[in-house]
């Protein structure tokens, strides 16, 4: 068996994201307001009237984000969305989530791979890891 050798740095890159995660909430409003002091996304729209939200989009700052609203008829299932996000310190954002809350699914763990990670449940039973694991690099094209 042979093994391809590692990309070198000037080899790889780390795309911008363009895939944004969506799900739906029974209370989106609340959940908007848990992922932004529990986790640190950031608010960047949101469109609804009330309590209804028709359209949120959360920024991750260190890159991408997640789109969510209230769940209607046809919509996913609250409380079935899984995510993992890329963070620079899970022991900080582990604290943090929990002092807002967050039920703990995983605690802080070195994995094998290199990473550093965790996992939470949000108010709405979601689950969400986050980690140091930035992905496998990709060759330049």
């Amino acid at each position: 068996m042979t093994q391809t050798p590692a990309p070198t740095q000037q080899q790889t890159q780390t795309p911008p994201p363009q895939v944004w995660p969506s799900f739906s909430a029974r209370d989106a409003r609340g959940l908007i307001k848990f992922l932004v002091d529990a986790f640190g996304f950031e608010e960047t729209a949101v469109y609804g009237e009330g309590d209804t939200v028709h359209h949120a989009e959360l920024a991750w700052p260190p890159g991408g984000g997640v789109m969510l609203g209230s769940a209607d008829p046809g919509s996913q299932t609250p409380g079935t969305f899984r995510c993992y996000a890329v963070c620079d310190d899970p022991d900080a954002l582990f604290e943090r989530a929990v002092g807002h809350g967050a039920t703990v699914i995983r605690e802080l763990t070195d994995q094998d791979y290199g990473s550093r990670e965790f996992s939470v449940a949000d108010p709405e039973g979601n689950r969400w890891s986050f980690g140091t694991y930035r992905g496998a690099p990709r060759p330049v094209k």
